[in-house]
Formats: C-alpha cells, structure tokens, sequence
C-alpha cells in the first residue's frame, strides 16, 4: 500500500503513482524517482493546497514536503512536427484513463492508487510478464524523443530479455521515414545518449535505432561503421559495427564511466571513412577519425571531458595493443601526449577502453590484457624523474623540454628492460 507514503496534504486530492515507479515495482527493481498524477484538480486549487508550480509547458506541482512532482492530469494533441509541436490540455475532467493512453508504452502506462491497487487499461502488466515493449497507442508516432527513449529502456532492460514488439518496429520506422526524427535537437540527442551510456547494456541502444533506420540520421557516423570489414585474423567478427558494439558491451563490463564507454563507441570511427579499395585493412584510421570525431562532438554539443579523452583513445589505441613492440622514445611521447606525467590524468580510463577494445572481439573476450600493467609501470618510471638537473638555469625554453624527454625516455627504457626479465 502507498497510503504510508503520503500525509495529510496528499491525501486530500485524487492521485496515483505513475510510470517508471509502477513498472519498476512490478519488475522488482528499486524505484529511484515517484511521479505522481492527479485528477479532478486545477492549478488554482493545487496552489490553494501548498503544492509549488514548477511546470513550463504543463501544470506540475512540487509537493511542499517531500518535494515530489504532481502532475495534473492531461491530454495531449499534435500541433506541430518535432517533440514540442503539441497543445497539452489539462482541467479536472481529464479521466486517468486518458492521462495513461497519451505515455509511450504500456509498461509505462500504469497507475496505482493510495490502496495499492493496479490500474491497468492497456495491458502493461502482460506486456511488462513477457518483456515486450509496445506502444500504447498510435500517438507514439506524434513524438520522435520517443524513439530514443524505447532505445533507451532497451539499454536499461535489455538484460532481462526485452524485445520490441513488431508493430511498434514498424510504426518507428514509418516515423523515420516521415521525418519526424529529422526535428530532434542535439541537446535532446545527447542528453538520451548519455543516459544510455550509463545503462547496463549500451548496445542495445544502437541496435534498436539501427533496426528502426533512425541510427544513420542521429549517429550517421556509427552507422558507417557497419557493414566494413576488418581483417578476420584480428578481427573474427569481421563488421567493424558488431565489433565497437562488441567493445561497448565489454567498457560496459570493465567500467561505470560513462566516458570511458563514450570514448569506446567512437574509437574506430575512422574505419568507417577508409576507402574501400583499401579493405579490409585501415591503414592510418586512428588519424582519418579525429575530423569525423571532432564534427560529431560539435553537432552534439559533447562535454569537453567526453571528447578529450575519446580523442586519446582514437589516437593512441593501437600504440596501447603494440606496447610491447614500441620503442621507448615513441612509449614515452605517448604518455607525455596522454598526460600521464601529470597528477591528475585519465591513464586508468584510457587503458579501461583499450582493454575493452581489445576484448571486443569474437572468441578474445576473456583474454588478458597486460599492456595495461606495462603501461602503468612505464607512466610511473616517467613520472618519477628528477628534473632538477636540467632546471638548473643552464639550458633555455626548448632546450629545457628536449632534456626532460631524454630524461624520461631513459627512465622508461630502463622500466621496460627490467619488466621484460620479469
């Protein structure tokens, strides 16, 4: 029962717990955010009861104690392309019925009340038992969001076996087709990426906008990756897109970071701009990706610390597998370019995405990964270097930056003899 939850105030207006609280409940899964409906209530009448609005585009309430949202009951009707062309309609004959059918999916479209009884109109709870996501109704098409959205609950759920309903497939790919997606913003793009990339199964966020067709007009740039082969003696699964799929789901595995798995999804980016003449090989690609990744960011008004370090592992990915085989000077210039000699740096999240690159990769996704061990010791030999010799006054500006580097070259040739009679 929910009646322990709510006090006096609550209990003196009709509402309900709605959507993710309800389908996390039933899935058993703890409830982080309560959103509450309430019917037969105006703006006038909430104020009159304590209740602080906080709604832009429609009537929703604060609660002057626990400080939850309170939604006025509402309809919705389509004005405009895009997912803010609609006149939200909400007054106290708006039934919960007609509150629920206007939510993206049935497993979204349930209520409970105070008693804890199910209010179930469009069968979410069948549909939630047999890990379908499907729409409610043929209102899903009126917002593109929503399609980002379901790749997002795929990205949450995808572990416990939800799969998309056929009709739904078909009604997202009738809106791509119609261009409603070409309306999303990048803000809005972001914003469901990044809750993706903090999902259980990233990947799966791709795969559904891939099946839908909507992968090649919001990330066009991972779309290029499928489809382009890569050799089959490093790469067994040959298609660069099931590979960084194969990688994200292993960053998923190695590391929380949403950074670290950004910066995995878009490591082999320039594949996907190797002339074909040149398949399956792709020579140079961690250089040709760096303009494509720098176009991406932009459009998607990326965070800096997201494409600083995804710059990192695009450039220096393959020297990190090699690291056995490189000279120390080149070892050294690379930890000097990924800042390992400074006291705060992302060397710990580099190696996490090399790793995953490494394990992402049919039949090699439980081998070892020991350059990371030689790469920490060899960024630890570099930091430990005593400059005062060369900061003696006696050599100028670049002089000074040549001597260090010889110094920490040494440190780190005389680190890798030591490792390798280990």
């Amino acid at each position: 029962m929910l009646a322990p939850l709510l006090n006096d105030l609550s209990n003196a207006v009709e509402i309900y717990l709605v959507g993710g609280a309800v389908r996390d409940r039933l899935l058993g899964l703890p409830v982080k955010e309560q959103d509450w409906v309430v019917i037969g209530e105006t703006s006038e009448s909430m104020l009159d009861k304590g209740f602080r609005s906080v709604g832009k585009d429609f009537p929703v309430f604060l609660h002057p104690k626990t400080h939850e949202e309170y939604a006025l009951a509402r309809t919705e009707r389509k004005t405009a392309p895009g997912y803010k062309g609609f006149k939200v309609y909400a007054a106290p004959d708006v039934t919960l019925e007609q509150d629920l059918i206007r939510r993206d999916l049935t497993i979204n479209a349930m209520a409970l009340s105070p008693q804890g009884q199910l209010i179930d109109p469009y069968g979410g709870q069948h549909d939630l038992e047999q890990r379908i996501f499907r729409h409610v109704s043929p209102a899903f098409a009126e917002d593109p969001v929503r399609i980002l959205r379901l790749a997002r609950f795929a990205a949450r759920y995808a572990h416990l076996g939800f799969t998309l309903a056929e009709e739904t497939l078909m009604l997202m790919q009738a809106m791509v087709a119609a261009g409603e997606v070409d309306h999303l913003v990048p803000e809005r793009v972001w914003a469901e990426l990044f809750k993706a990339l903090n999902e259980k199964s990233p990947s799966a966020f791709f795969h559904i906008l891939k099946d839908c067709s909507a992968l090649n007009i919001i990330f066009p740039e991972i779309q290029a990756l499928f489809g382009v082969p890569q050799p089959e003696k490093y790469h067994p699964e040959i298609d660069t897109g099931v590979h960084v799929m194969m990688c994200l789901e292993q960053a998923a595995l190695l590391s929380v970071n949403p950074e670290v798995r950004f910066a995995v999804l878009v490591h082999d980016l320039g594949k996907g701009v190797t002339p074909k003449v040149e398949w399956p090989h792709h020579y140079g690609h961690e250089t040709l990706g760096l303009p494509v990744l720098e176009k991406l960011c932009n459009r998607l008004r990326v965070p800096n610390t997201f494409k600083s370090l995804a710059l990192q592992v695009m450039q220096y990915h393959t020297h990190c597998h090699q690291v056995f085989d490189l000279r120390a000077s080149t070892l050294t210039d690379m930890l000097t370019a990924l800042g390992a000699h400074k006291p705060s740096n992302k060397l710990p999240d580099f190696l996490l995405a090399c790793e995953a690159d490494s394990k992402g990769r049919t039949g090699l996704e439980n081998t070892l990964y020991p350059q990371a061990e030689l790469l920490r010791g060899a960024a630890s030999a570099l930091s430990s270097i005593d400059t005062s010799s060369v900061m003696d006054g006696a050599l100028q500006g670049p002089q000074i930056g040549e001597a260090i580097r010889r110094l920490r070259i040494k440190a780190v040739a005389e680190f890798v003899a030591l490792y390798g009679k280990h």
